[in-house]
């Protein structure tokens, strides 16, 4: 009875293992090896940034003198040239001022003359020992108060008369007012700092970009690289420029610490206004027809075993290592050997050659398995699993 007992265990053991062969054949692995020629292609490594649009050159027209303007003769986006009449301020008070000081001139010119004639016979008389000392002294003494008065008076009425050609506001270059301050009437006092009035740029064709570059890209920024940059009121135009200036200066804002790198922009079209911001690619590498391997190969490492599955003999040649080079694998024929070559710009997930390979050569990227999954179907399902919904119905 155990026996029988036993024999029947066995059986179902092995109905359970046909089952279970038949339903899940066991995963097949296919080993390959994964081969690219060397190819040429076009590197461009780029660093992106945030700047301003900014004119060139740019002056905020001040005044030095407090008072009223009295006369505004130009207005946004007015042409001007250097030396052309933009403003006047009130000269009602300068004026007056000027006249006073004319006044105290003459009269300080006349002090002067008399003490210096007055002077002059003190001092002949003195030679002559028909005055006293003390009468000399007092002359002497009041020759020289008339002529530090008049030497005073001069250097005021200087002043005075500066300060009315400053009531005169001129543009001081060629350009184009895109600022207005002030209106007529209104009072401006030029006390410790000066006002403006207006803002000159002097040239709209000529931009420039001041971009802030992060700290981890300034690095790789430098003179004279080419630049486009978008701006978002002409999202369909690219717009190029090139790097004139990076900026030494850090600045920090919430720990973030950027570089001002100024980009020079030419605007011919005058679509670039003061103030746009812009969304700036500075290509910091650009190589066209470089020669090119993908970046694996330089880390694939063959295994000698797969190989010999596959037909491929390993070719162990000794190489000797110098800097900057790295090994790679060259698949000639049934045989893998080993080359040292020279790296340059990674791009993406390729690698520029810069020596040791040739066009047309072709090189290992890796060792792939390729796994057969078996495919399932209604009759393969375990008796085991639940039924899935609607299935083994009763037919009523």
């Amino acid at each position: 009875m155990k026996r029988k007992s036993r024999l029947i265990g066995a059986g179902v053991i092995i109905v359970a293992a046909g089952l279970a062969v038949w339903l899940y054949p066991s995963k097949k692995a296919d080993i390959t090896l994964e081969t690219a020629p060397t190819s040429r292609i076009t590197i461009r490594n780029s660093v992106t940034a945030t700047g301003t649009v900014e004119p060139v050159t740019e002056v905020e027209v001040g005044t030095q003198v407090s008072g009223i303007i009295d006369k505004l003769y130009v207005d946004y986006n007015d042409i001007v040239k250097a030396g052309q009449l933009i403003a006047e301020m009130d000269k009602v008070t300068l004026q007056a001022e000027l006249e006073s000081s004319q006044a105290q001139l003459a009269s300080c010119k006349t002090e002067y003359e008399y003490r210096t004639k007055e002077y002059a016979r003190t001092k002949t008389l003195y030679e002559k020992e028909l005055v006293s000392d003390a009468e000399y002294d007092q002359a002497l003494y009041l020759y020289e108060t008339a002529r530090n008065a008049y030497e005073q008076a001069q250097a005021s009425i200087v002043k005075v008369k500066q300060n009315l050609d400053y009531a005169t506001i001129t543009s001081p270059i060629d350009g184009v007012v895109i600022s207005r301050a002030v209106e007529e009437g209104q009072t401006v006092a030029a006390g410790f700092e000066t006002p403006t009035l207006f803002t000159i740029a002097n040239d709209l064709t000529q931009m420039q970009v001041v971009a802030d570059v992060d700290e981890a890209d300034i690095g790789q920024v430098s003179e004279g690289q080419r630049v486009e940059f978008t701006v978002d009121a002409y999202p369909d135009d690219t717009f190029t420029g090139t790097v004139e200036q990076v900026r030494l200066e850090a600045t920090t804002e919430s720990s973030v610490v950027t570089y001002e790198v100024v980009i020079t922009a030419y605007n011919p079209d005058l679509k670039l206004k003061p103030g746009l911001t812009a969304n700036v690619t500075i290509f910091t590498i650009e190589k066209d027809n470089a020669l090119a391997v993908p970046t694996k190969a330089l880390r694939f490492i063959p295994d000698a075993e797969l190989l010999a599955q596959l037909g491929l003999r390993i070719e162990t040649d000794t190489l000797s290592e110098t800097p900057r080079t790295r090994e790679i694998w060259i698949k000639k024929d049934s045989s893998l050997s080993p080359r040292r070559v020279t790296t340059g710009t990674a791009s993406g997930d390729m690698t520029e050659i810069l020596d040791g390979l040739s066009d047309g050569e072709e090189v290992a990227v890796g060792l792939n398995a390729a796994t057969e999954l078996p495919q399932s179907s209604a009759s393969e399902r375990s008796p085991f699993m639940p039924s899935p919904p609607g299935g083994d119905q009763k037919k009523k």
